[in-house]
C-alpha cells in the first residue's frame, strides 16, 4: 500500500508530479493516520507525524515519490452576504464569537450548513444561500505553521 508521509501546501509542490487525487470533506481533512482511497480507487495510508489540516490543493508526498492532490469535497454550506462590508464584518464577529470555522472570500462568508446559524445570520441582517460547495475555512491565528520538518532544514 502506498504511504503519504508529508503535506506540502498549495503552490509549494510540483503539480506535474501528482499521480492521483483524494477528495475529502472538511471534517475528513484533519488527520494524522488513516487509510484513504484515492480517485483511482487505490487505497493508501496517510501517515503523518502529527494531525494536520489538509486544504484544497495541498499535495500529499508519497514515500516512493510523487504526490496525491487533495480536493475539498462539495458539502452542504451556507454562503452569507450582506448589504455592506460593515454588516458582513458584524456577522463575521458573531460567527467568530461562536467559534465556528468560517471560509472568507472577497465579499462573502461560508459556513457549514446549520439551521440555527442560518436563522441568526438572517436575524442580524445577512442574506443566506444554501449550496453544495467545497468548504475550506481559515486555519485560525493559533493554528501555527503546519509543514514538514524537512522543510525547515532545507531553509537552514
Amino acid at each position: 500500500m502506498r504511504r503519504a508521509i508529508a503535506v506540502h501546501r498549495t503552490g509549494e509542490w510540483p503539480d506535474a508530479e501528482a499521480v492521483d487525487t483524494v477528495t475529502l470533506s472538511y471534517l475528513d481533512r484533519h488527520r494524522r493516520r488513516i487509510r484513504l482511497v484515492a480517485g483511482s480507487g487505490e487505497a493508501f495510508l496517510l501517515d503523518l507525524a502529527r494531525a494536520q489540516h489538509l486544504a484544497n490543493g495541498d499535495g500529499l508526498a508519497l514515500e516512493g515519490g510523487g504526490f496525491i492532490r487533495v480536493h475539498a469535497a462539495a458539502e452542504a454550506v451556507i454562503e452569507i452576504a450582506a448589504d455592506s462590508a460593515a454588516d458582513l464584518l458584524r456577522i463575521a464577529w458573531h460567527l467568530g464569537n461562536r467559534h465556528l470555522p468560517v471560509q472568507v472570500t472577497e465579499d462573502r462568508l461560508r459556513v457549514r450548513d446549520d439551521h440555527v446559524i442560518a436563522a441568526m445570520v438572517e436575524q442580524i441582517g445577512g442574506r443566506i444561500s444554501r449550496q453544495q460547495a467545497p468548504f475550506d475555512p481559515e486555519a485560525g491565528a493559533y493554528a501555527g505553521a503546519a509543514h514538514d520538518s524537512a522543510h525547515d532544514q532545507a531553509h537552514g
